[in-house]
């Protein structure tokens, strides 16, 4: 199964998935996080913040979970993951995908601003430190319309939305399992 976060960067997707992959290790489901800042330090190094060099980023982080997912691992891509088209694609490309929206105000992500992005995209034009292009503020961020599982951090806790996150997991799983279950014993 593959769980693509999508989400404002300062969200939360990476928390949750380090916190829902910890807590699946104690129930025995192994979960391999595809994180997308640490991809875009090695596979993803030649790819800018174009769309289309956005996108193709999201397609290679999908083609590694596809390939371990094929393995029984549970994959979480954490990665902003700004356009629907690529998102459905995904859906559509590889077996079992989930899209789960790590959704937060845009007041609450410029007040925590974690990585000092918002407040250098908030930057007058002229600025040298502006940046042009944060997903949310000058760049796009398409909302999934129906994802499969929607999660606002700012208004639940990391916890509640990790055991939100866990269960939603756990019941994919099970589901997965009961379908191989049936196709073998037909």
């Amino acid at each position: 199964m593959i769980i693509q976060l999508c989400g404002l960067s300062g969200a939360g997707k990476t928390t949750i998935a380090r916190s829902v992959q910890q807590k699946a290790s104690t129930c025995g489901i192994p979960i391999e996080i595809i994180d997308g800042d640490a991809y875009r330090e090695s596979l993803c190094r030649d790819l800018t913040f174009s769309k289309e060099d956005r996108c193709e980023n999201i397609r290679r982080l999908g083609f590694v979970a596809s390939r371990l997912s094929s393995y029984g691992i549970t994959c979480i891509i954490s990665a902003i993951n700004p356009y629907e088209a690529v998102r459905r694609e995904l859906a559509m490309k590889y077996a079992q995908v989930k899209t789960v929206y790590i959704d937060c105000s845009l007041d609450e992500l410029i007040a925590r601003d974690t990585k000092g992005l918002y407040k250098r995209a908030l930057l007058p034009e002229s600025h040298p430190d502006k940046l042009n292009n944060l997903t949310g503020v000058n760049d796009p961020f398409e909302a999934p319309a129906h994802p499969d599982l929607h999660l606002q951090t700012h208004r639940n806790s990391i916890q509640t939305c990790t055991n939100t996150l866990f269960q939603f997991i756990q019941q994919a799983v099970k589901k997965q399992e009961q379908q191989y279950s049936h196709a073998a014993s037909i």
